[in-house]
């Protein structure tokens, strides 16, 4: 009889299709866009395109402009949250503990341009994003600029050369964190305006407080999330973000 069995095995298992794994649930991303200072035209161009990168690489981009949606039982159920382009102070008390709360328990954030111009009363915030806005070129504001590329080993920079040449509005930076893990410095030689000099990082991530996290300075123009390069760097951010 085991013999019989035994036999008849390799037919069976010959006529039964393998079980294939299920499709792996999309990851769920926050992507805040309130202003309570100057408002970026680019917001609408950057929800868009995360929307798009989010239907090609599972995972799914919800906007929201209000501060009510930092609460725990809603925070619970994002693996990111985007702070695209927010502008001064866009959270309240309850609403920033209910945030820091989020990254404590394993959370992670991306900071995207404006996201540095944001919060500047709130420290824990400060340390979260690594760094503050403080000022940029004028007249123009849009400016070519050369970066340098210093760490290829992260998903956000596998893709690029090692002097990234683009334009965007370039922020320059104060009280930032010495505990980032700065992946792109600005070349200050490349362009006028810079004022933090050898010294210009424009794009880290971090182990924070229990979470991640991760900034990126490019982002101010429509066109720079048109660009490949961009978005390929936005991709590798949100998917080390998510852990990926």
């Amino acid at each position: 009889m085991l013999l019989a069995i035994l036999l008849c095995w390799p037919i069976v298992s010959c006529g039964q299709e393998e079980p294939t794994e299920a499709p792996k649930k999309p990851d769920l991303v926050l992507v805040f866009t309130k202003t309570a200072g100057y408002r970026h035209q680019s917001i609408e161009k950057g929800v868009k395109t995360l929307r798009e990168l989010g239907r090609n690489n599972n995972f799914i981009a919800l906007q929201t402009e209000s501060g009510d949606d930092f609460n725990a039982d809603n925070l619970k159920n994002y693996q990111l949250v985007v702070f695209l382009n927010t502008t001064m102070d866009v959270l309240d008390d309850d609403q920033q503990r209910a945030f820091e709360n989020y990254i404590k328990s394993g959370g992670s954030f991306l900071g995207i341009h404006a996201a540095a111009d944001t919060e500047y009363e709130w420290p824990w915030y400060g340390k979260l994003v690594g760094g503050y806005f403080n000022g940029h070129p004028n007249n123009p504001n849009v400016r070519k600029a050369t970066i340098e590329v210093l760490d290829k080993s992260h998903p956000s920079t596998a893709h690029l050369p090692d002097q990234w040449v683009r334009s965007d509005e370039w922020y320059n930076y104060k009280e930032l964190n010495p505990n980032m893990n700065v992946l792109m410095n600005l070349d200050e030689d490349s362009y006028e305006g810079g004022t933090n000099g050898d010294n210009h990082p424009i794009a880290w991530y971090h182990e924070f407080d229990g979470g991640r996290a991760y900034y990126t300075g490019g982002g101010h123009t429509d066109e720079s999330f048109d660009e490949p390069e961009f978005r390929k760097h936005l991709l590798g951010a949100i998917e080390w973000c998510l852990g990926r």
